[in-house]
């Protein structure tokens, strides 16, 4: 083999190593496209939506053990996860992922996958806010142009086949307190990946949630168990893919990247799910929502090329 062939992707690894914004970005996009496939899994399940919520976290808490248990080594104190203390506030962002897959959740029983989606993506404005104000986060201007570009283009792509009135109303006043949930999620994570690993928060999150939603499963008297192994199988692979992968993911990249840039990045989870719909469930895809797509796709490259970090 030619040394050439030998080098090059020593270079392209070489590339990674030096530009942990690039690294964080491709983290993103992979986190939404694990996450992407959830509205699919919570409509085919055959339990309630907070059940459902429920077993992402309850079965994906045995693999983010393992997963914590083979991370758990001597690191540097200027290291993400140096800190080996239990944390009150390790606590908090499995509340707020609580609450949001909650809403989340009802919304996609009670209104249309696209309301639903719509609604829980609009996260990136109310973080985007509060990392200004409150995070000392400072934005270019073309960071803004991109921002509105992918909401735009959010807005635009699932616009043709919303309904946002009648006997949805409900779905969609739940669906509009997704994202302020989510948003203080990101926000959280973002402070603690400072000083824990992506394991730990992770871990973390999803024992706090897993008795929270089990409360709110029995409360509400949710069908809880499912009562076939497609579904069973359904749950497993919304919990080790898209919760283990796809959050974990979005986790570690929330150590390399802004919180406002990691959230303008995930809008290209409903361009995803798009995708998987026409696919999988052979919904049309139309002239708005192409140029939908193509908005959030531009608006995303905006922000990462302009956010000012």
């Amino acid at each position: 083999m030619h040394p050439t062939s030998l080098r090059k992707p020593q270079a392209r690894l070489q590339i990674l190593r030096t530009n942990p914004q690039l690294v964080g970005t491709l983290a993103v996009v992979g986190g939404a496209v694990g996450i992407g496939f959830v509205p699919i899994f919570v409509r085919l399940s055959d339990v309630g939506p907070i059940a459902v919520a429920f077993w992402r976290f309850a079965l994906a808490a045995p693999l983010l053990l393992a997963w914590q248990s083979l991370s758990l080594r001597p690191q540097s104190s200027s290291r993400p996860g140096a800190r080996p203390a239990f944390s009150p506030w390790l606590l908090v962002p499995g509340l707020f992922f609580t609450a949001d897959l909650s809403f989340y959740h009802l919304s996609i029983r009670y209104t249309t996958i696209a309301n639903a989606t719509l609604f829980t993506n609009m996260a990136p404005i109310v973080v985007s806010i509060i990392a200004w104000r409150f995070l000392g986060e400072r934005f270019r201007a073309l960071f803004v142009v991109g921002l509105t570009l992918s909401i735009l283009g959010a807005v635009l792509m699932i616009r043709s086949s919303a309904n946002s009135g009648g006997s949805h109303l409900l779905g969609d006043a739940l669906g509009l307190l997704s994202p302020l949930f989510y948003a203080g999620y990101l926000l959280t994570v973002r402070r603690l990946r400072a000083d824990y690993s992506s394991s730990t928060i992770m871990l973390a999150s999803a024992i706090t949630a897993s008795f929270a939603l089990f409360l709110l499963t029995l409360i509400t008297r949710e069908q809880l168990l499912s009562t076939s192994w497609q579904g069973w199988l359904l749950l497993l692979t919304l919990a080790w893919f898209s919760h283990v992968g796809g959050q974990g993911l979005i986790t570690y990249a929330l150590a390399q990247l802004p919180a406002a840039l990691t959230s303008v990045i995930l809008l290209f989870q409903p361009v995803f799910s798009t995708l998987i719909a026409w696919v999988w469930l052979g919904e049309t895809i139309g002239a708005l929502q192409i140029l939908g797509g193509i908005c959030v796709l531009l608006g995303i490259f905006l922000a990462q090329r302009n956010s000012d970090i």
